[in-house]
């Protein structure tokens, strides 16, 4: 039995908490909001997030991040990416820096172009990170749906370490050296399932949604490759696993967005009536930058940016991705 702490009380963090309640763990989720801490501690369920699921008595919910980090031997970060690195920063008060940090956090700072580890390595440089990727819906993993997961850390006994502890019947996890891969894969499909969705607004079919897949994996390689990760990463769970989950469900908030912008709403309607974090808007413009900066061809990318940020029609975005020059298939 271990003392976790889950920083982080939105439908991912609960789902996590109740498969490490489960797995027989003593859980304290951390989130900044009474309401929350309320909902969670009087009617074990995240109400607004995730109805229907239960939280078991052994986990339980505060606004103290000291208290939910006391005693912790375990650190799950389940926060929206753009405050990956306010969130390593409180933490860092409260800790003694050679915790494990499990970041289920998906994205790439706009202005830094870091990833998430390489985040919370700058605010806790003593700190084991091991990065969370994979296709795993938390309103699936918190009503026990078999989902499988990827662990990725350079240092093996970390990610060894939160694989033991996450592991269960119904949730696999695999360990992956490839912390670059893993990370990118998983913040980078998230643009790719904005414009999955932006095709099923538009009307548009399985035939285009097979290729947008396909030609998006491609782009998440390349640029990967370029930034030193292993191109067989982005074939594995966290790479056309994630993409594969979060282009094609009603779960995907980046999907059901991209679908709202398809038929016409702007990007903050959209955004505003999924009443999530759509987390591929802030990655297509990271994404773009620094493409750019690689000098990196990633087209789908690029007309993502131009129509979530430029007010581009999706439907001519699709046209000139289809008339694009001629090319091979490599």
């Amino acid at each position: 039995m271990k003392n976790v702490a889950v920083i982080g009380a939105g439908s991912m963090g609960t789902a996590v908490s109740i498969l490490l309640a489960g797995n027989g763990h003593v859980v304290k989720m951390w989130t900044p909001f009474k309401e929350e801490v309320d909902m969670i501690n009087t009617y074990r369920e995240q109400k607004q997030k995730l109805p229907g699921a239960k939280i078991p008595e052994t986990v339980t919910c505060t606004a103290s991040l000291q208290e939910a980090l006391e005693g912790c031997g375990l650190i799950a970060l389940v926060v929206p990416s753009h405050t990956v690195r306010q969130s390593a920063r409180s933490i860092s008060k409260y800790i003694n820096g050679s915790q494990i940090i499990a970041c289920f956090s998906k994205g790439i700072e706009e202005d830094t172009f870091l990833r998430m580890s390489e985040i919370i390595n700058q605010e806790i440089p003593s700190a084991r990170v091991v990065a969370m990727s994979g296709p795993c819906h938390a309103e699936e993993l918190a009503f026990g749906i078999p989902s499988a997961y990827v662990a990725a850390s350079l240092d093996m006994e970390a990610a060894e370490f939160v694989q033991d502890v996450l592991m269960s019947l119904t949730f696999r996890v695999y360990t992956n050296p490839d912390v670059v891969g893993v990370e990118l894969g998983g913040a980078v499909k998230n643009v790719i399932a904005l414009c999955a969705g932006i095709s099923d607004g538009l009307g548009f079919g399985d035939n285009t949604k097979a290729a947008l897949m396909t030609r998006g994996i491609r782009e998440m390689s390349r640029l990967g490759v370029a930034m030193g990760a292993r191109p067989e990463t982005f074939a594995g769970l966290s790479g056309i696993g994630d993409l594969i989950v979060t282009c094609t469900s009603m779960h995907s908030r980046n999907r059901r967005a991209g679908i709202l912008i398809g038929k016409g709403k702007p990007m903050e309607e959209a955004v505003s009536e999924v009443k999530m974090v759509v987390e591929g808007i802030t990655t297509t413009k990271a994404a773009y930058k620094l493409a750019k900066k690689l000098n990196i061809s990633m087209p789908i990318v690029e007309e993502a940016y131009r129509v979530l940020f430029e007010g581009k029609d999706p439907r001519q975005a699709v046209n000139e991705l289809m008339m694009r020059d001629k090319k091979c298939e490599m």
